[in-house]
């Protein structure tokens, strides 16, 4: 099992270097137990040149095997935990970056107090990286938007919230634009991969090339910093906003008519022993998400 998990780490960062930080242990260490698992399997894994690690044909279908039998292995891990009754033990969550600033301090405080056994471990990334994760076993459940819409994965929905205009607060006054008028206007979006940045996108009816988009950020932190400059407008959920426009010369209004909005949830695979666990987990986040909404809500 050890050789299976060092030839993973060292598939999915293509470098020894990287691999061994993510096993916790030396390049040298794990370069050796990558010739071990090829001496025993009496063919080589993977192609080493000076900057990357490609694999072989071999490799490549050898991984998918390996990634098998580690999956079965985190659910038989996972099997004692998911009947012996309250969760307990460390618990890999993965969550967006357009939620984590928001939700996940009260979540963490929340769930010291009412579940005291469980140590999270939080990961922060994008839509597609964590579904990744969560597929390979990597991560035991993540929050993101919904739908994800992958068959073995169960989804529960957590809460709803609008977005809301970010404008210069000299446009205070100004009438809030309907959605068909916003692509006439200066957009401020996250960079490709950020679901919300699709949001967007959809609800202003804008083509991801279009001219009206003038910069794509890392984070909402710099597109709102961007538009206390003037440089533009933006969209953010309404949970970001006690934080992010608290101290910025900012206009914050909502939509009239057509409202955008997404549903943020919370999923796992469907094979999970947690299954009853986490449903009992949701349950807290969704109270403390909900209460969030609310909060942010009053201040808007």
């Amino acid at each position: 099992m050890k050789h299976f998990r060092y030839f993973d780490a060292l598939a999915r960062e293509r470098h020894f270097g990287r691999a061994a930080e993510a096993c916790n242990v030396s390049q040298p260490a794990l370069s050796v137990q990558i010739k071990e698992l090829e001496a025993l399997l009496g063919a080589p894994l993977v192609e080493r040149t000076a900057r990357q690690v490609h694999l072989t044909t071999f490799g490549a279908e050898f991984l998918v095997r390996v990634r098998r039998v580690l999956h079965e292995v985190d659910e038989m891990s996972q099997l004692q935990r998911g009947v012996e009754g309250p969760l307990s033990g460390s618990l890999r969550m993965g969550i967006i970056p357009t939620v984590a600033p928001y939700l996940l301090p009260k979540v963490v405080r929340t769930l010291s107090e009412r579940l005291p056994g469980v140590n999270l471990l939080p990961h922060e990334m994008i839509t597609q990286s964590l579904v990744t994760e969560l597929l390979e076993s990597r991560l035991d459940f993540i929050i993101a938007a919904l739908p994800i819409s992958e068959p073995s994965l169960r989804e529960f929905t957590l809460f709803d919230e609008d977005f809301v205009l970010v404008r210069h607060q000299s446009e205070a006054n100004l009438p809030v634009p309907p959605a068909d008028q916003m692509h006439k206007m200066k957009l401020l979006l996250l960079q490709e991969g950020h679901c919300f940045r699709d949001q967007a996108l959809a609800f202003c009816d804008v083509r991801p090339s279009a001219n009206s988009v003038v910069m794509e950020g890392s984070s909402l932190t710099t597109l709102v910093q961007m538009v206390s400059a003037g440089l533009g407008i933006t969209l953010i959920p309404e949970m970001a906003v006690p934080l992010e426009t608290e101290h910025a010369n900012l206009s914050v209004s909502r939509f009239n008519g057509k409202i955008p909005k997404r549903s943020i949830g919370m999923a796992w695979r469907k094979t999970s022993p947690l299954g009853k666990q986490l449903m009992e987990l949701g349950a807290i986040i969704r109270q403390t998400g909900q209460e969030q909404i609310g909060k942010c809500r009053s201040v808007i």
